[in-house]
């Protein structure tokens, strides 16, 4: 996995799903090759990859299904740029008003407080406010200016992921204040696990899902060779690879969230796009970037964005009392990085 930060165009998306139909598998695509489809979903790019060809489907129609399924998840549900959305709405919907919601938006909102509560507090899908008064949302902020102390503890007072109460069994979802829920940390690894659903729905063995840098990975390569996820080094120059992993054959998910393309300078202080919603203001810690290996896409997707607001010391100990395969890039006291991998990562660091 290569992580990058972009800032894609929304309205692209739709365009290149339906292009992408046009170059997925060709009539000549040889035996124990891998099939790819790939386009732009989410405000980012997804790429698929196939060892083997489901039975009883056919191309175009596979084709298809990810297409509409994709689209479902983002302008559908989860897009904060199309009014229509589902979550869309869910913002505009009065307080302490019951709104109807899907399975999907449950499902992912019930995770994202899971998460929350998991971590004081240092994930918080409601930060929106903050992430939009410092320049890192939809408008970017052309004067990269350090918004006062007053205007951050008054957009604190706008969070809160505490004032989203969820209803399973009655499919409701209230807000006691009003707010912006944003599930951009958390929706790619949601949208990849639904991807995941589909291909293990129709049989498929062995794949390698991303989106936006979230991975599901499923079986091996023709020849019986391990998928090799790459992770980037965590520097806002020319792409490098830092490190390595295997899949070995398992069926993993993996994120990744890092500080290091998203960022302003002022008055020579760096300000990292990872905004601590406890603090109000951008991180400022050792740790560069933060990698989770988990079962389900969406849960490392979270926990990637938890830990990089948290900091080594507190992530490496939270990591540790979970159990969960983790691998941390921090500065050193030089100008160099150093790397942490725990137990149940670095396992998967040796093919």
């Amino acid at each position: 996995m290569i992580l990058r930060l972009h800032r894609l165009a929304y309205p692209f998306a739709v365009l290149a799903a339906l292009l992408a139909l046009y170059f997925f598998w060709g009539p000549s695509t040889p035996p124990n090759s891998i099939r790819q489809l790939s386009g732009l979903t989410m405000g980012t790019s997804y790429r698929i990859q196939l060892v083997d060809v489901p039975v009883g489907k056919s191309e175009q129609q596979i084709s298809l299904d990810v297409s509409a399924l994709l689209t479902e998840m983002d302008k559908g549900i989860f897009s904060t740029y199309a009014d229509t959305s589902e979550l869309s709405r869910l913002n505009r919907h009065p307080v302490n008003t019951p709104f109807e919601a899907s399975t999907h938006l449950l499902e992912v909102l019930s995770l994202a407080i899971e998460i929350s509560e998991l971590t004081d507090g240092a994930f918080d899908v409601t930060i929106g406010p903050l992430v939009n008064l410092w320049g890192f949302g939809p408008k970017i902020n052309p004067a990269d200016a350090v918004p006062p102390d007053v205007e951050i503890q008054a957009r604190r007072n706008q969070i809160g992921f505490e004032n989203v109460i969820i209803d399973r069994d009655g499919s409701k979802i209230t807000k006691r204040r009003s707010l912006f829920i944003d599930l951009s940390a958390i929706a790619k690894g949601y949208g990849v696990d639904q991807l995941a659903r589909y291909f293990d729905d129709l049989g498929v063995e062995s794949y390698f899902l991303e989106i936006g840098g979230e991975l599901k990975i499923k079986g091996l390569k023709p020849g019986g060779l391990s998928w090799v996820p790459a992770i980037e080094a965590p520097m806002d120059s020319a792409s490098q690879v830092y490190q390595v992993f295997f899949s070995r054959g398992e069926t993993i998910a993996v994120a990744g969230s890092g500080d290091y393309r998203n960022y302003f300078e002022s008055d020579g202080v760096r300000y990292s796009h990872e905004i601590d919603p406890r603090t109000g203001y951008p991180v400022d810690h050792s740790l560069a970037a933060a990698y989770v290996i988990d079962e389900s896409a969406a849960t490392a997707d979270a926990l990637a964005t938890a830990f990089m607001v948290m900091g080594l010391e507190d992530a490496r100990a939270l990591a540790g009392s979970m159990g969960q395969a983790v691998y941390f890039i921090y500065k050193n006291s030089g100008d160099g990085f150093l790397d942490y991998a725990s137990d149940e990562f670095a396992i998967y660091m040796e093919d």
